[in-house]
């Protein structure tokens, strides 16, 4: 399989074409949780950390970012921009960075290096496979990809015994898009086999969508999820450690 989860960590390589990718920094959350009495240590050191760990096993050649690189919006936080140059100054190093933007990203551009690319929301393909962020509805160009890989969601899995006590996981979510569906909403008559896969976070101080869980205030996040293009019964779920939990249909025994 060309396209593998690293793990330990929300992170997955496309052997063939050398790529990394990751989604949902959100740089500068600390900053936020500070401002209302929560004092978290600055994550971008961590996540250089991380990413060249990630570097060093993988060999990849190409970092993808799926969106939300910044946390604050609208606007730029004091962390965001002194963090965020830095910490893409140390990326451009190792990698060729690829950039989507995100819902949280307004004047991101403002704090990456010229050498880093970005693209808009709605994403870009490299040969079969499509990046997106996964606010916005995707390119159609991306409607003739095999593989898609979106963020935003940050995807979890919540567990509870019978005494009540929850326990709330990232996960791999893997499935696949509904190509009639697509057919009709972008007007074309062929598409690609469009696998998806949702990237959770990973900055892991987020919060997320529990993809078994389904209340007022936990809904799925994104027009394709919203709209059910995307088949989430027979979605397979992993943890980060890379135990196969089997398809969301089979696990919706927590419902509120």
């Amino acid at each position: 399989m060309a396209v593998r989860f690293i793990a330990d960590f929300p992170a997955l390589f496309i052997t063939d074409k050398k790529i990394l990718v990751i989604s949902d920094l959100h740089v500068g959350l600390e900053h936020e949780l500070f401002r209302v009495g929560v004092v978290i240590p600055p994550q971008a050191e961590k996540f250089q950390k991380d990413i060249d760990h990630l570097a060093r096993i993988t060999k990849a050649k190409n970092l993808v970012i799926l969106g939300d690189i910044k946390h604050k919006v609208p606007g730029i936080s004091y962390r965001e921009e002194k963090e965020i140059p830095k910490l893409f100054s140390n990326l451009i190093e190792k990698f060729q960075v690829i950039c989507v933007r995100g819902n949280h990203d307004d004047n991101i551009s403002t704090l990456l290096p010229k050498e880093v690319k970005i693209y808009p929301s709605r994403g870009f393909r490299i040969g079969k496979y499509g990046f997106f962020h996964g606010h916005t509805w995707p390119s159609k160009k991306l409607m003739q990809c095999d593989h898609l890989f979106m963020g935003h969601t940050h995807s979890m899995i919540q567990f509870k015994d019978k005494f009540g006590y929850r326990i709330i996981e990232p996960v791999w979510m893997r499935s696949r898009i509904y190509r009639d569906k697509i057919k009709e909403k972008y007007k074309v008559k062929r598409t690609g086999e469009l696998e998806v896969i949702i990237v959770p976070a990973f900055n892991r101080l987020l919060g997320g969508t529990s993809i078994n869980v389904k209340t007022a205030s936990d809904e799925l996040l994104g027009p394709l999820l919203k709209n059910n293009f995307i088949d989430i019964d027979n979605a397979e779920l992993y943890l980060l450690d890379g135990a196969y939990l089997g398809k969301v249909s089979a696990l919706k025994l927590f419902l509120d």
